[in-house]
């Protein structure tokens, strides 16, 4: 299934590699976010790097990289994760984030394993509970270091 931004883009997730991992590196998001997020898309990649646990993902709009995300199963609780998620400041408003959550969301959806998408994101950084909710993600009741955790059961992605 193909994703596209705003601007007619495809938007695809592209494994970190030798050849793109320095522009995912560089990754910044508005100055606003960085309350909610990191400064740096390098801190993500260092996180899936040295922790073990998270996968980094590359968001490519076209030709260009233009954000950051990473996934991570908790066998624990049996769900999916998605985290870490920046679009570069030059490219948001452009319908990225939308396009580069749906290409995880069915990527994730397409494993054997997966039964449930979970996130989190702070509460008071509304656009990004907007932009889970339309895609169905619905808030747990649970809490995960300060921020609201939200939860999509798995199946054919909407939005």
């Amino acid at each position: 299934m193909d994703f596209t931004d705003r601007h007619g883009r495809c938007v695809v997730l592209d494994e970190i590699s030798d050849t793109n991992w320095r522009d995912v590196a560089d990754v910044a998001p508005a100055d606003h976010q960085r309350r909610f997020v990191a400064a740096l898309g390098a801190r993500y990649l260092l996180l899936s790097m040295r922790g073990g646990v998270w996968n980094s993902l590359a968001i490519r709009a076209g030709d260009v990289v233009v954000g950051h995300v990473m996934w991570a199963y908790d066998e624990e609780g049996g769900a999916h994760w998605i985290g870490g998620m920046i679009v570069d400041a030059a490219e948001q408003g452009r319908g990225v984030g939308r396009a580069a959550v749906r290409a995880l969301i069915g990527r994730l959806a397409a494993l054997p394993a997966c039964r449930e998408i979970r996130l989190s994101y702070h509460p008071e950084n509304a656009p990004a509970a907007r932009l889970y909710a339309e895609l169905g993600f619905t808030p747990t009741g649970d809490v995960e270091d300060d921020e609201v955790v939200a939860a999509l059961a798995a199946g054919p992605v909407s939005g």
